[in-house]
């Protein structure tokens, strides 16, 4: 079923390439409003090392964020669940930052840690912890009473059941938290390189709008799309490895 779904998803991407390539040339569409495929891969070996190394950045910057955001989440999210306190102004702290468009929150980053890498991780970090310490969350207090019961009754502390029994429950619950939040921190990176960057897709994007190169802002997307993609995936099989015991990982019999 996998194989299927595989190559169902190359057709797709195949048929689109042909049918875009055509459209673009049937039409007559100006290169500036939407270059062709061909036009695209083109601009991109003409310089494959700049792209290569800007998305390298890119990924490092969403990889870190990640990491970090997944730490903290994570940690967020049992103070949270243990604690009224936190739960009364972390979690009200979280909602209403959350709300506040990131675009505006951004520069403040730089003017709080200037430009280059602090401001960015900052942001990506800002993006991806809320969908994490939400989902942790979810899954921290969906424990059975009754095996919380049964865990007080044999006087279990309060570690081995935060260790022992919410955070297994949890685990399903924080990786759909973590596919949510490894695609928001790739897109809180690129925001960083819009206001903070000098190094990124993100950076070569604004550049390239700049300068009205609407075929190098598409590669540079494209490079996005394939790299979300593929972080998106890798989760997926982390939390196929880590939880081959869950219902979602099951394969249907149809």
């Amino acid at each position: 079923m996998r194989d299927n779904r595989s190559l169902d998803i190359v057709l797709v991407l195949l048929g689109t390439t042909i049918l875009w390539e055509l459209a673009v040339r049937i039409f007559h569409a100006p290169a500036i409003i939407l270059p062709p495929p061909s036009a695209i891969w083109a601009a991109f070996m003409q310089s494959p090392w700049v792209f290569i190394r800007n998305m390298l950045y890119t990924l490092m910057t969403t990889g870190i964020a990640f990491a970090i955001s997944v730490v903290l989440g994570v940690i967020m999210a049992v103070g949270i669940v243990q604690s009224k306190f936190l739960e009364r102004t972390l979690y009200t702290l979280l909602i209403a930052i959350n709300s506040v468009p990131k675009v505006a929150l951004a520069p403040l980053f730089v003017i709080w840690l200037g430009t280059g890498a602090s401001s960015q991780l900052a942001v990506a970090v800002m993006l991806a912890i809320f969908p994490i310490v939400i989902n942790t969350v979810l899954g921290l207090r969906s424990v059975d009473p009754d095996m919380l019961n049964l865990a007080k009754a044999t006087r279990a502390s309060k570690f081995d059941i935060i260790y022992k029994i919410r955070v297994p429950n949890a685990l399903p619950s924080l990786f759909s938290g973590m596919k949510v939040g490894i695609s928001f921190a790739l897109v809180g990176a690129i925001v960083g390189e819009f206001v903070a960057g000098g190094r990124g897709l993100g950076f070569l994007v604004l550049t390239a709008q700049g300068q009205f190169d609407t075929t190098r802002v598409f590669v540079s997307l494209v490079l996005l799309g394939i790299m979300g993609t593929i972080l998106f995936y890798a989760v997926d099989v982390a939390e196929r490895i880590a939880l081959p015991w869950h219902s979602s990982q099951r394969q249907p019999n149809a």
